[in-house]
């Protein structure tokens, strides 16, 4: 009869020992083993029996299943996610030795990953550079550290996904959100009128035990509000483990990322990544149906969409992006490589900026870029604010992109065969498409031919080459 496989669970271990804020003598000694064992286990260099698995659960009161972990599958999701960038693409990477090196190598798969991620890091900032921007003017842009860290990991952070499961299931348990802080945190929910909330939308009052909400919040804001503050009460050690490894030059990059990730935290309460991504499959991608489904809004949906790429259980991938009637850009999220601007205006072609004219209607487009590359974007606009006659509302627009590859999987694309797609620009100064009527500005490297005997209808007349 075959013996049953060694079980090596080292980056699993060191996981839960670091979760737990423990040193390795800590765990030794609740344990009753030596350090040194303890050692030896995380680096895979002695196997985990089952008698130490069951004293570790009953040790730290946990569920078995948490314990055992997947066995490396999310390192070596994670691993192979990483190789499929197209600069390994000449290179043989078969899966199972992907799999051989995350499971054996668990200390050198981890070194890959950081050292990824740092890449991506320094290649988006570097890209965020301007032509007349200094390293040290950007390096002070708040923002732009935000979305450099945010676009770095894809925007997903498995961890956060996994935390928030466990926080929606207990609140479901427990009746709601509200009843959940009143009887986790003894917390009871108060709504309040907006002129004593004093320009908040959400106060933790301490003193008085309650959570305050303004009154003039729609349903779907209150419950993310709700939401927002379980993930600050609950997933503040996830918060600091994830920026560990970010690279920011002062404290408010450093607190915007943080506050991308308690709202990250939020929509992934409210749409828990499996029950997510399993009905983002059944409706097509129907951004409405979803924001009903879950109770949440338009592009609260929409914004979790981009957030679907846990190893293993990868969705489409999208591009978001929020701009108002001006073009001004509140947020970007890119999880499907799509090329923006991260300076200037975006191209004035592309539908993002007309559907302000069809307030609330989705407004679908084929793209083309000048260098071939094709996506398929929906568009809609939102409002913010609002809640009583008077009250101050802001419209903005939102789009989701994702490659054309993917868009057949879309219900937009449904019956319909795709038109000529519309060729745009990333923004007019990277953009050499000469005859362009909407060009604002000559692209960088082109000389313009002086119109003494003949305009051109274009905006900008070009010399050749």
């Amino acid at each position: 009869m075959a013996k049953d496989r060694p079980v090596y669970m080292g980056p699993r271990l060191r996981r839960l020992r670091r979760e737990l804020g423990l040193t390795q003598a800590d765990m030794a000694a609740d344990l009753d083993i030596s350090a040194s064992y303890v050692a030896l286990l995380e680096r895979n260099q002695r196997p985990l029996t089952a008698d130490m698995l069951l004293r570790l659960a009953r040790t730290y009161k946990l569920d078995m299943a948490e314990v055992a972990g997947d066995g490396g599958a999310e390192q070596t999701a994670r691993l192979q996610a990483v190789l499929k960038d197209p600069m390994f693409a000449d290179i043989d990477l078969p899966a199972l030795a992907t799999g051989d090196v995350a499971v054996n190598y668990p200390g050198i798969t981890e070194a890959l990953l950081r050292l990824y991620t740092s890449y991506r890091e320094e290649h988006l900032a570097l890209a965020d550079r301007g032509a007349d921007t200094q390293p040290t003017e950007e390096a002070a842009d708040p923002v732009a550290e935000a979305r450099r860290f945010l676009a770095a990991r894809r925007n997903s952070f498995p961890l956060l996904d996994d935390a928030a499961e466990k926080l929606a299931a207990e609140a479901d348990a427990e009746g709601g959100l509200a009843d959940w802080l009143k009887a986790r945190h003894n917390l009871r929910v108060r709504r309040l009128p907006s002129d004593v909330m004093a320009g908040s939308m959400r106060r933790l009052d301490r003193h008085r035990d309650a959570v305050l909400l303004d009154d003039a919040l729609d349903g779907a804001s209150s419950a993310f509000q709700l939401a927002l503050q379980i993930a600050y009460l609950e997933m503040r050690k996830g918060f600091d483990v994830i920026l560990k490894d970010g690279q920011f030059a002062g404290e408010s990059g450093r607190r915007l990322a943080r506050r991308a990730l308690a709202s990250y935290g939020a929509a992934a309460i409210l749409m828990p990544y499996t029950a997510f991504a399993k009905a983002v499959e059944a409706r097509r991608y129907d951004v409405e149906a979803l924001a009903r489904q879950f109770g949440v809004s338009f592009e609260q949906a929409a914004h979790r969409l981009t957030t679907l790429q846990k190893p293993g259980q990868e969705r489409v991938p999208f591009f978001f992006l929020r701009v108002d009637p001006a073009g001004n850009v509140s947020k970007r999220l890119d999880g499907a490589g799509f090329p923006f601007a991260r300076h200037g205006g975006s191209c004035p072609l592309w539908s993002v900026h007309r559907v302000f004219e069809t307030p609330r209607a989705v407004v679908t487009q084929w793209l083309e870029l000048p260098d071939g590359q094709r996506f398929f974007s929906i568009a809609r606009t939102v409002t913010a604010g609002g809640g009583g006659w008077g009250a101050p509302r802001v419209e903005r627009a939102i789009a989701l992109c994702c490659a054309a590859d993917h868009a057949h999987r879309l219900i937009y694309t449904q019956n319909a065969t795709p038109p000529e797609p519309t060729p745009i620009g990333v923004t007019c100064r990277l953009c050499h498409r000469s005859q362009c009527l909407a060009r604002s500005a000559p692209p960088i490297g082109r000389d313009m031919l002086p119109d003494d005997y003949r305009r051109t209808r274009a905006p900008f007349g070009f010399a050749d080459g």
